[in-house]
């Protein structure tokens, strides 16, 4: 599986002229990522200001706009991601009004104490029953080991479950390198399908030792504008184009949106 990031909680025009905020932006780089390769689109929106928003109209307009879009052919997933702006109640509500189909959540955020993972497992379970797909987010082997616990103890239901390793968010450059994703690996329990995101011109090489261990990829200009040449990419598409001809070697082609719902179905059995 490819999925695009294509603009994040923070990137602006400034940073690239073809950064997609609008629904109709967000709608026209859905269509050209899907015809590179992806089969799954990771949404922020914004407010009237610019700014990261967990607004639930413009999620549900965004929603719309790439759904009318690209049909059936790519999982639209939406992120709960706080920007230190949202409280778990927030984050927790704008989901049950939304009812997207997929939504990623970062274990930090919704589970820093004790004291939240009550209300997190409701949620969790919510999800769960709702048949909406949850992509837990991972930044450190202290997340992993922490997501572990929290599976183990029943916080976190399913059996087979689906995480995003994020590499280089929190080194000292701010940018990833391949070698961190190994340590997570190791770390975590069995039972997932894991996916890598990775910050910096390092992201294709991450994407390729992804590949080569059995993970699936997450690109875009939420994470990385780099091309492996140096270049600044023309659009987020340039880089799912360069992730699905640098995997050929590894006979895994990209598949399709709903390949990717058969794969992701896993954690809600």
């Amino acid at each position: 599986m490819i999925a695009v990031a294509p603009n994040g909680a923070r990137k602006q025009k400034d940073d690239h002229p073809a950064l997609p905020i609008s629904p109709a932006e967000l709608a026209e780089t859905a269509v050209q990522c899907r015809d590179a390769g992806a089969c799954m689109i990771h949404l922020h929106v914004r407010d009237a200001g610019g700014g990261h928003s967990l607004d639930v109209d413009a999620y549900r307009l965004a929603t719309k706009a790439v759904r009318d879009a690209v049909g059936p052919d790519m999982v639209i997933q939406i992120t709960t991601e706080a920007v230190g702006i949202y409280t778990v109640d927030q984050q927790i509500s704008m989901v049950q009004q939304v009812k997207p189909e997929a939504v990623s959540l970062a274990i930090r955020e919704l589970c820093a104490g004790a004291d939240d993972e009550i209300k997190a497992g409701q949620f969790f379970s919510w999800l769960y029953r709702e048949k909406i797909f949850p992509q837990y987010i991972l930044y450190s082997v202290e997340d992993v080991m922490r997501f572990n616990s929290l599976r183990q103890r029943g916080v976190i239901p399913g059996d087979t479950v689906c995480v995003l390793f994020v590499l280089g968010r929190y080194s000292k450059t701010g940018a990833s390198s391949p070698q961190e994703l190994l340590p997570m690996l190791r770390a975590a329990d069995d039972g997932i399908i894991w996916s890598v995101c990775a910050f910096g011109a390092s992201e294709s090489a991450c994407m390729l030792l992804a590949a080569e261990l059995g993970g699936h990829a997450r690109v875009g200009f939420e994470n990385n504008m780099q091309l492996v040449s140096g270049e600044l990419a023309s659009d987020n598409s340039a880089l799912i184009t360069q992730v699905v001809d640098a995997v050929e070697p590894f006979q895994r082609p990209s598949a399709s949106g709903m390949e990717a719902r058969a794969i992701m179905q896993l954690s809600n059995r």
